[in-house]
């Protein structure tokens, strides 16, 4: 009997599972989402849970370095290191994913590798989806967890950074964690959880700001492609690079896995320079568009992958279009995901656009920039600010060059208002004996004097036309007498269908209990004119 079969609930005697009691959790039917914590209180799994988190995420870079140890223990120079101080190196570089600084040789490091930051998130984000518990004391439990197991950590390798590394590993937690309980069978799904913030929010604001997190998604996208060309390009730096530096299997296998850490750095590098501002590695360096100022840079065989002056000038101008192509999709996305009646929605939507993506690639393009060393390398990154402002304003144009101008109620606001300044009346279509015209439109009011005056719809015209095909209604008919029927209706008449009947009126008369059931009419009639 397996363990999944020993926590189900009796069944009764019909053969149907009892009801489980209120507030525990549900067992899964998927074998994949049971676990040994299952039947644990909420908070006990919670906490379990991060804990496995972070020792997964920590073994993937202290198992490596301990490796290289082995690998190199015999070379005499390396005589007086212990495997206690790789098992720090490793240590150190988890706790440079959550924002600690890494301090090497003398030399402090304060560049974020987003690389250990993505693999720390990943690492909550599948243990909370295996064996989590998607309740409000779980998830509490588990970040606390996260963040007490990171801080003793720190106070180990780094205790004067132990206040950067509980907020980073907080923030760690709330992506991590929160992502992977929310993807559990047995949770809520992420709408029905944020309801109390998004139902506060008019739904052009909810509509632009999931077009501005789209377009933001669009970006890195095009920033990885971008990425990928550089590395391409600049294969036979990075080679040269290498061979320059001399370095063994073991030593090109820790080459590899830094630079591997912060190529997430390097995608978002790329995307300031697809923005036009650029960004920098170290003081006098320049990589933008527009040019390519290039001086002494320490010798990583990532950064020969920095575009060259090959890639500046010409037509790399023109490469902050890419800003607004991606802001037309998201203006399409606005064009039909939003109802609007008014022309403020859809400009509030592309406005709600713009600004989500600009605070996004803003806090993107913060995280990775920082200090790479003393000196020189102090400045490594671009701009987080000037980065997010033109990313929105490109964003932002676009979306409004396709969401603006294909929105009705825009359109119907400009038609108004050429038409007013023409002068011209506005005109509608209407239908008069199988014949469709457009005839301008004049409100006069009810029982003004009009000879030319065309009856509402479903109105009885008391003195048709010769040529009309009307009947008079039945109220003015004078009521047939016995005599007079009788006459009317000779005996022995066949039924034909749709033939006039004394007391029916034809197809298309109008009858007293229509004339009835009319609503009053309003204080103005609309009359067109021929």
């Amino acid at each position: 009997m397996t363990a999944a079969d020993t926590r189900t609930r009796p069944a009764s005697r019909d053969g149907a599972r009892e009801p489980r009691a209120r507030g525990r959790r549900p067992v899964s039917t998927s074998p994949f989402f049971t676990s040994a914590l299952d039947g644990a209180p909420h908070w006990a799994v919670g906490a379990l849970t991060a804990l496995q988190a972070a020792l997964l995420s920590l073994l993937v870079l202290v198992l490596p370095a301990i490796a290289a140890f082995v690998a190199t223990s015999a070379d005499p120079s390396n005589a007086d290191v212990g495997w206690v101080r790789a098992v720090r190196v490793g240590a150190a570089l988890w706790l440079a994913g959550h924002g600690v600084p890494l301090h090497v040789s003398g030399v402090t490091i304060g560049l974020v590798p987003l690389g250990v930051t993505g693999l720390a998130v990943f690492a909550c984000y599948a243990s909370a989806r295996r064996s989590g518990s998607p309740t409000a004391s779980g998830f509490v439990a588990g970040v606390a967890s996260y963040g007490l197991s990171v801080a003793l950590v720190a106070g180990v390798v780094a205790p004067a950074d132990l206040a950067r590394a509980v907020a980073g590993a907080v923030v760690v937690a709330v992506l991590g964690l929160g992502g992977g309980l929310l993807r559990r069978p047995d949770a809520p799904s992420w709408r029905e959880t944020s309801r109390p913030v998004w139902s506060r929010l008019t739904p052009a604001v909810r509509c632009g700001a999931a077009a501005g997190l789209l377009a933001a998604a669009l970006l890195l996208l095009a920033a990885a492609a971008l990425t990928l060309l550089w590395i391409v390009a600049g294969r036979a730096t990075i080679g040269d690079v290498v061979r320059g530096i001399g370095v063994d299997g073991i030593g090109g296998f820790v080459f590899a896995a830094a630079e591997l850490a912060y190529l997430p750095n390097l995608v978002v590098w790329a995307l300031a320079w697809l923005a036009g501002p650029g960004f920098h590695v170290g003081a006098g360096t320049h990589f933008a568009p527009g040019e390519v100022a290039v001086g002494p840079m320490p010798a990583v065989p990532m950064l020969g992958a920095l575009p060259t002056a090959d890639f500046a000038g010409g037509a790399a101008r023109a490469v902050p279009v890419v800003l607004v192509l991606v802001g037309a999709l998201a203006g399409w996305y606005v064009h039909r995901r939003l109802r609007s009646t008014r022309w403020t929605t859809v400009v509030a939507a592309v406005a709600t656009a713009g600004l989500t993506t600009a605070v996004l690639v803003l806090v993107l393009v913060a995280a990775a920039s920082g200090s790479a060393g003393p000196g020189r390398l102090a400045e490594v990154g671009a701009q987080a600010w000037l980065v997010g402002l033109y990313t929105g304003a490109g964003v932002l144009l676009g979306a409004a060059l396709v969401a603006v101008p294909t929105d009705g109620a825009v359109r119907s606001g400009v038609l108004r208002a050429v038409r007013g300044v023409d002068g011209e009346e506005p005109r509608v279509r209407v239908r008069a004996r199988g014949v469709v015209a457009e005839a301008p439109v004049v409100a006069v009011p009810v029982g003004a004097e009009a000879d030319d005056a065309t009856p509402a719809r479903g109105a009885v015209d008391p003195q048709p036309d010769d040529g009309d095909q009307g009947l008079e209604p039945r109220d003015a008919d004078p009521a047939p007498t016995d005599e007079g029927q009788a006459a009317a209706e000779p005996t022995g008449a066949p039924d034909v269908p749709g033939a006039a009947r004394p007391g029916k009126p034809l197809p298309g008369e109008p009858g007293q209990s229509r004339t009835a059931s009319r609503p009053p009419a309003s204080p103005f009639a609309v009359r067109t004119r021929r």
